[in-house]
């Protein structure tokens, strides 16, 4: 499989191949849907509340008596019925959070990788260097590239700070390490631009705390 190369100021450069692992072509679509569907659970804060009916103040008086008015039969204002009443089954908090085995997770990942390969939407590009650190640079980049309006995953050869300050302030850019990436990252950007040396000595397990 063989995708797009870029130097650091955004020329094209020759095709590449990538490596077969983790881009072997093989894309689990059960996978990927397991783990995007508990990412998205696991980032729910399972706050929402509701009071029911022994937790509404008021309403211990009965509001009339139980014959003779002509009215429906009442116990209490604060019931379900009433306007400022209680609600039944109502949410309550609690943990939506959904555990995914590693080696699920590590399959989803590979299976985002390919699905962006297969797609020509991961391309890589020379070392990225910006010493001080240059919003205008990374723009600069993704500009010559053509892909300045859209969502850009940067996967650096391990921790650059300079990169991530050069990037963070562009709206639909994210930079993080290569192997910290989750399944969700990459299917969530338009495109995915690898630093070269970083497939040298590639994992696969990324993202695992985001399920």
């Amino acid at each position: 499989m063989k995708v797009a190369t870029y130097r650091a100021d955004g020329t094209s450069g020759e095709e590449r191949s990538l490596p077969e692992t983790p881009f072997d072509g093989t894309v689990n679509e059960d996978a990927l849907h397991q783990v995007i569907t508990a990412v998205l659970a696991n980032r729910r804060q399972g706050t929402a509340s509701t009071k029911t009916r022994s937790t509404v103040h008021g309403g211990s008086r009965k509001p009339w008596r139980q014959k003779g008015t002509g009215r429906a039969r009442a116990g209490s204002i604060r019931s379900a019925l009433w306007r400022g009443g209680s609600v039944v089954f109502g949410p309550h908090p609690r943990s939506y959070r959904v555990r995914v085995p590693r080696q699920l997770r590590r399959l989803a990942i590979r299976s985002a990788l390919n699905t962006r390969a297969l797609s020509g939407d991961l391309a890589l590009v020379e070392p990225l260097d910006f010493d001080p650190p240059r919003t205008r640079d990374v723009a600069a980049l993704l500009t010559r590239i053509g892909r300045a309006s859209e969502n850009v995953l940067v996967l650096t050869a391990g921790y650059k700070p300079n990169v991530y300050l050069s990037a963070r302030n562009l709206p639909g850019v994210r930079v993080l390490p290569w192997g910290e990436a989750s399944a969700y990252d990459i299917l969530w950007s338009d495109l995915v631009l690898v630093e070269a040396p970083a497939l040298n000595g590639q994992a696969d397990g990324a993202g695992e705390s985001e399920a």
